[in-house]
């Protein structure tokens, strides 16, 4: 139940940052050369990436900071802020790819097929190496710029089939399809993060986190005879928070309360967890929040 602490995260978004900043004005200048929809469409997603990137690796920065007066829990969820503003940044940039995409498959223009193929390969290269820098990310901030370079690989890989069929095929149509079909999976999975960040920023209970198997861990406790004003929420989608009141079945001494917090930690000492505050209720006393 010990926080965790992941230093590389900063030093992994830093890297890619730089990286997907570099390729961006490569890709814009190349797509403008070889006249691809679907390039120039790309290089406006990844010139959104490297804004979103800077942001994350700005916010995780700030995250790693301690207490303050301010933020008592830290600034944990500065990174989750990070995540939020790279999903919006996405939508807003596959919903302006789809805007120029749909109309260019009713009236295609012809593309320098050479020149796409070399900057798909080239584009595979970059943001596969960002990926391998951030593959071991832990934070969701880290995870959700994963996915998007992620994305970016997928989607040159698609560019670079694309300019391959358009080698040998008369189909130009190809270059704005490829751009609707990687904007349409950008906003799906763009959709489950948000939704991710959502659930976080409403302080819902985390996925991996079970209420009714910690209730009944700390009912098996001798000394505890009801459970209630249970509150499970997560800063970030890493560090998991749990408030809960305990009525005990007698009054102890204060000396005798040391042993029974150390032993309701101990039976959570399994569960998804890092923060714990107990409240402990003697056998007579009245809670008024008792609605769990």
């Amino acid at each position: 139940m010990s926080d965790h602490h992941h230093p590389q995260g900063e030093g992994n978004l830093k890297v890619a940052f730089f990286l997907n900043l570099i390729f961006t004005i490569i890709e814009i200048a190349g797509g403008l050369y070889t006249n691809s929809l679907a390039i120039l469409s790309d290089a406006l997603h990844d010139l959104g990436d490297s804004l979103s990137l800077g942001l994350a690796w700005y916010f995780q920065k700030l995250s790693k900071r301690g207490r303050s007066g301010k933020f008592t829990y830290g600034y944990k969820r500065f990174s989750l802020l990070g995540a939020i503003i790279n999903s919006i940044v996405l939508v807003v940039g596959s919903v302006f790819i789809l805007s120029k995409a749909i109309p260019g498959l009713f009236s295609p223009e012809e593309t320098n097929v050479q020149g796409m193929l070399f900057l798909a390969i080239l584009g595979i290269i970059v943001n596969g190496a960002a990926v391998m820098k951030l593959r071991n990310g832990h934070s969701l901030n880290e995870k959700v710029v994963s996915l998007h370079l992620w994305e970016d690989v997928l989607g040159w890989v698609a560019v670079l089939i694309g300019s391959i069929v358009m080698m040998f095929f008369d189909a130009p149509f190809i270059d704005p399809l490829l751009s609707v079909l990687i904007s349409v999976y950008v906003l799906y999975n763009v959709y489950k993060n948000i939704r991710k960040s959502m659930l976080i920023i409403l302080q819902g209970i985390p996925e991996e986190v079970d209420m009714e198997q910690i209730k009944l861990k700390l009912s098996r406790l001798n000394f505890v005879t009801d459970i209630h004003d249970c509150h499970i929420w997560s800063m970030d989608g890493e560090y998991n928070i749990l408030t809960i009141h305990l009525k005990l079945d007698k009054d102890y001494l204060l000396s005798e309360l040391v042993a029974i917090k150390t032993s309701v930690h101990h039976q959570l000492r399994d569960e998804a967890i890092n923060h714990i505050t107990v409240e402990l209720e003697g056998r007579d006393e009245k809670c008024s929040m008792q609605n769990c």
